[in-house]
């Protein structure tokens, strides 16, 4: 039979897609490690259809992705491809078990559950309903009541899960990931112990379950040769992104490698804070005797060659890596570009210029993103977006001007300036622990009609259960008409405390708050700060929560994380600088500072067309001590060493200055705006 329908496919493809086909038993195993933008979606999927052709039962070929969107895809593929080489349609569902490793082990598990000790009927809960059962424990062990705040459900079961998919004992775990919830080891392993006995008795499984289940049926040699036979061909994608449960499993499936298929890129795995671990991928070939088949897909259909020829710079640093380096026959004379710039600030701005200037050259907003390390560290450029009203999406995290913690430091600003404010009152008041809505309200009704409601706060009796706490806002509130930005400093200083109490997670939004301070610092007053950051409504800022309409453009704003798997004609990352890429939260162990590395090259080989780097020279370091200098001059990431600008524009930009404009004209005589408006309603 003819294979025409490869032809489209180059030397590497096609061999990966060949590789073992035909022959009387399955292929030995195989790890495709495929570059970024070679061609790994539709490698796998020529490869699934190339078995068909040759004669594979579909039925017994197990597909398996890491997202149902990623597997109906894929299926699709094969689908069209078989069809061309077939001259047929090949029915979609007639390739029978193609999935995420969640939705497989869920359908192993009923279809077994009578013979491991599960009920079939059990139900699945997702994070929310799991989240819910684990604080019902936790309230159940009296863990709500203890005199230190105990972590929170979502921080529990978040320590459960962590526990489970990395295969870590939890003191590793919480003292790694969550050391402010060390001190709780105890506690946390009695509450695990009542939240599996709870989900026991009500016969569920959580989403961890479906897979930690199906590892320890898989350690039964009888029940891992009974499902393993189900399958001649097995086939994984996106490897680098596995955990050590989902790696025991595959190696469970498949002990001899024979009909294994795993496809991945050592150089993308950045999700370790997923407990995936690069070393699944790493450690693959040698898991097998002989060895794994090991074909490199290394021609890139996305960049251009001076790109490339940058990004392999990068990774070729790392300690331990597959050996690739990509090209492309996009050639260009055009190097990315290293700008550094003064401040924080002078990037924002200048990286607006950059994206308009692309958009008056006929470059659409969509085909453009501006990505960064930390959801944190995009807070210049949403303002300055903001202000030059460019629509932008972000992706990942929370909108940084309407996530929690950055809207109570604005509440307790806005109060200050306005103490007639009931929003921000209502809001700022409740920070103080023993202040519920009811008191909150009433101290609001007491100081309204007072001509100085500050000082008639002062006077009020604290709530009961308020004390010192109520004694120390009063007095903040009365310190924050200093001059600005130290009103600021002195208001986040009140807040830290409270942050502690309110969030776990609260020595990453602290960086939220610094980031917030440097921001301020280029308003000359809290006035013109305040109001800047509200002249739009809250979707203006951006967020996935608040995508414009299917035929609007809009620019894309991107944790380096979200971005993975996307392309753009032109990508500009944010603070390319030690402290932000690598993070300072991400330098602990060699490990941590290898992953930041390939997060580099992984925002750097999103670019089609065109890559900026930022390095703004003055840094407003966010890791640093609560109290300690936080502007510093910054460094150049260690992962561009000065051996490696030749592969780079270096520039540097500084802002124009401007002229004085003309002066105002006279001030007109007073009118009463406000009565006027009254007068609009009688």
């Amino acid at each position: 039979m003819g294979v025409a329908w490869l032809d489209k496919l180059n030397d590497r493809q096609r061999q990966a897609v060949e590789f073992g086909v035909g022959r009387p038993l399955p292929s030995p195993p195989l790890l495709v490690i495929a570059g970024a933008g070679s061609g790994k979606t539709s490698t796998l999927a020529h490869r699934v259809a190339h078995l068909l052709v040759n004669g594979a039962d579909p039925r017994r070929i197990l597909l398996m992705t890491f997202s149902r969107r990623a597997a109906t895809e894929l299926t699709r593929r094969v689908e069209r491809i078989t069809a061309q080489a077939l001259g047929q349609g090949f029915a979609a569902e007639a390739l029978a078990w193609a999935g995420t490793f969640h939705g497989i082990g869920a359908r192993i598990l009923r279809e077994n559950a009578l013979n491991i000790g599960l009920n079939p009927d059990f139900s699945i809960h997702d994070r929310e309903d799991s989240a819910d059962l684990m604080n019902l424990a936790r309230h159940g062990l009296g863990l709500s009541k203890t005199e230190t705040r105990f972590p929170a459900k979502g921080t529990c079961l978040a320590i459960y899960s962590r526990c489970v998919n990395a295969g870590d004992p939890l003191a590793e775990v919480l003292r790694g990931h969550f050391p402010w919830c060390a001190m709780w080891e105890t506690e946390l392993k009695r509450l695990f112990a009542a939240y599996v006995a709870a989900k026991q008795a009500q016969n569920v499984l959580d989403y961890d379950d479906l897979l930690l289940a199906w590892a320890q049926v898989m350690e039964h040699d009888g029940f891992a040769a009974h499902i393993g036979g189900q399958w001649d061909h097995v086939l994984i994608d996106e490897y680098q992104d596995t955990n050590r449960l989902q790696a025991r499993i595959l190696l469970a499936l498949k002990p001899d490698g024979r009909g294994l298929t795993v496809v991945g890129d050592d150089a993308q795995s950045i999700y370790a804070f997923r407990a995936a671990t690069v070393r699944n991928i790493l450690d693959f070939p040698a898991a097998f005797a002989p060895p794994a088949e090991v074909i490199t897909l290394d021609r890139n259909y996305r960049s251009t060659q001076p790109i490339l020829a940058a990004a392999n710079r990068v990774i070729e640093q790392a300690r331990e890596r597959f050996t690739k380096s990509l090209w492309t026959d996009r050639a260009s004379a055009e190097k990315p570009r290293l700008v550094t710039l003064q401040t924080e600030a002078d990037q924002a701005r200048f990286f607006v210029d950059e994206v308009l200037r692309n958009r008056e050259e006929g470059m659409r907003l969509k085909d453009q993103a501006v990505l960064f390390r930390t959801s944190s560290h995009s807070g210049q450029i949403e303002v300055e977006l903001t202000r030059r009203n460019v629509p932008f999406v972000k992706f990942g995290g929370l909108k940084f001007l309407d996530s929690a913690h950055v809207k109570d430091l604005l509440a307790l600003l806005r109060f200050a300036q306005n103490p007639r404010d009931r929003v921000a009152g209502f809001r700022v008041l409740q920070l103080v622990p023993g202040v519920g809505p009811a008191s909150a309200g009433r101290a609001l009704e007491a100081i309204a009609a007072q001509p100085d409601p500050l000082t008639a706060l002062g006077t009020l009796p604290p709530p009961p259960r308020a004390g010192a706490d109520w004694v120390g806002l009063v007095d903040t509130l009365g310190t924050l008409d200093a001059d600005w930005p130290a009103g600021l400093a002195r208001a986040r200083a009140w807040y830290d405390p409270h942050l502690d109490r309110l969030h776990e997670d609260a020595e990453y939004r602290r960086a939220d708050l610094l980031q917030l301070e440097q921001i301020a610092a280029g308003f000359p007053s809290r006035e013109r700060f305040l109001t800047d950051l509200t002249l739009d409504p809250p979707d203006a800022t951006g967020g996935q929560a608040g995508v414009p309409l299917k035929d609007e453009d809009y620019l894309i704003l991107s944790t380096i994380h979200s971005a993975k798997g996307q392309e753009w004609r032109a990508v500009q990352v944010l603070s390319v600088v030690d402290g932000c890429i690598p993070s300072d939260l991400g330098t602990g162990t060699s490990a941590e500072i290898e992953e930041e590395r390939r997060l580099l090259y992984v925002a750097m080989t999103r670019a089609k067309d065109r890559l900026t780097l930022g390095v703004p020279l003055r840094f407003y370091v966010t890791g640093q001590t609560r109290h300690g200098d936080r502007h510093i001059h910054a460094l150049r990431s260690r992962f561009i060493p000065r051996e490696m600008l030749d592969a780079f524009e270096v520039t540097h930009w500084s802002p124009p200055i401007l002229a004085d404009g003309p002066r105002p004209a006279p001030l007109p005589p007073p009118i009463d705006v406000a009565a006027r408006m009254r007068g609009m309603w009688g």
